[in-house]
């Protein structure tokens, strides 16, 4: 249906109008379209959609994925990644099964491991040289550049066991190869993380950057501090990832607080992190806001920053498919839990009511504890 969105504060947005056209092609008019309906916001706030850049969505592919739609516009979200779920041998499944058919945006970066998270640590994607098969990986990414949006490894001793940095290491030749960013899941040892610091460069993404695991976290030491500090100026994307193991309160506090913004944040949803400790996006907005990254970066940190990298728009560009997220954001007295189990009284809670995707308009809220 066409429609015009009235009555919204704008924010993350380049610009801002009094309203908002979109026709019947679900593309962005400059003047209402003939037989418009009228969407009142009621004076929420109007963002570019939020974009998750670290979600696990291949279900009944992984044995800790959900469904696309759990992780998506029913929670605000009209666009996400999956970050790893698939390798070379089961991306074609993800992609027809989950990607393609998919209301929201999605796409993934590929698992360097070629069977991907199948069996989520139980059979670990990396056990040794024959885990990796270079060239069918490279003739996957090939074949779908169109959504695969960079390489993903799990640089952790649960996953790599005696193998060390060597897999993230030919998972960096491989998105060099393609001049794709590569994901890198940081961890408990080995590798040790300033290990895995060493092979990145810019655009690359360090997810779990605020983990509180001894021995695989930035605040192990205060060179790892100023290591971290010193990448993210360089261009490394420091990444959320929340997830049920990877997110400490007080790490986060500690690195926006010595000037190490989150670049993007992403929740890490799967099967295990869903219900808690995560529950979804806006959850995960209010708990930066919480530990002090102010409102204009965690809407950067969901919308236009993971928006670019994913190839979307992030703006009221004419002629642009209409993507947006229509939410309020309220007082709260909502008790939260990291992963490490600290908890933390929340003060503002982000509460989604609408999406739009196209020519779509969705109703959208908060998963509840």
């Amino acid at each position: 249906m066409a429609f015009t969105l009235t009555n919204f504060r704008p924010i993350g947005l380049r610009s801002g109008p009094a309203s908002l056209h979109v026709g019947d092609d679900g593309l962005i008019a400059e003047a209402p379209p003939a037989g418009a309906e009228t969407v009142d916001c009621g004076g929420a706030y109007l963002s570019p959609g939020w974009c998750d850049l670290h979600v696990h969505v291949w279900h009944g592919g992984t044995d800790i994925s959900i469904r696309a739609s759990e992780a998506g516009r029913a929670t605000g979200v009209t666009a996400m990644a999956d970050a790893g779920s698939a390798g070379e041998a089961t991306f074609h499944g993800l992609r027809e099964y989950v990607i393609d058919p998919a209301a929201e945006t999605i796409k993934a970066f590929l698992n360097i491991g070629s069977i991907g998270l199948v069996a989520c640590n139980r059979v670990p994607e990396l056990i040794d040289l024959r885990s990796i098969d270079i060239d069918r990986t490279l003739a996957v990414i090939e074949a779908n550049r169109d959504v695969i949006c960079g390489v993903k490894v799990r640089a952790s001793g649960v996953i790599v066991g005696d193998w060390g940095i060597t897999p993230a290491k030919i998972a960096k030749r491989v998105a060099e190869i393609v001049n794709l960013p590569l994901m890198v899941h940081v961890g408990e040892p080995p590798p040790l993380i300033d290990e895995v610091f060493d092979i990145l460069t810019e655009g690359d993404i360090v997810t779990h950057c605020f983990n509180g695991k001894k021995a695989g976290s930035i605040a192990d030491t205060e060179t790892l501090w100023n290591h971290a500090i010193r990448l993210a100026g360089e261009g490394i994307r420091m990444d959320v990832g929340h997830g049920a193991a990877s997110f400490d309160f007080a790490v986060a506090r500690k690195a926006i607080e010595r000037g190490l913004k989150p670049w993007s944040i992403s929740t890490d949803l799967h099967l295990n992190s869903i219900r808690s400790p995560v529950y979804d996006m806006a959850t995960t907005i209010a708990k930066l806001l919480a530990v002090g990254l102010p409102m204009e970066d965690c809407i950067a940190a969901v919308t236009e920053r993971p928006r670019q990298l994913l190839g979307l728009s992030s703006g009221f560009e004419v002629g642009a498919k209409a993507d947006f997220t229509v939410f309020d954001v309220a007082e709260s007295e909502t008790e939260t839990v990291d992963s490490m189990g600290n908890r933390l009284r929340l003060q503002k809670m982000l509460e989604p009511r609408l999406t739009v995707v196209g020519a779509s308009v969705m109703e959208a809220a908060r998963r509840q504890p």
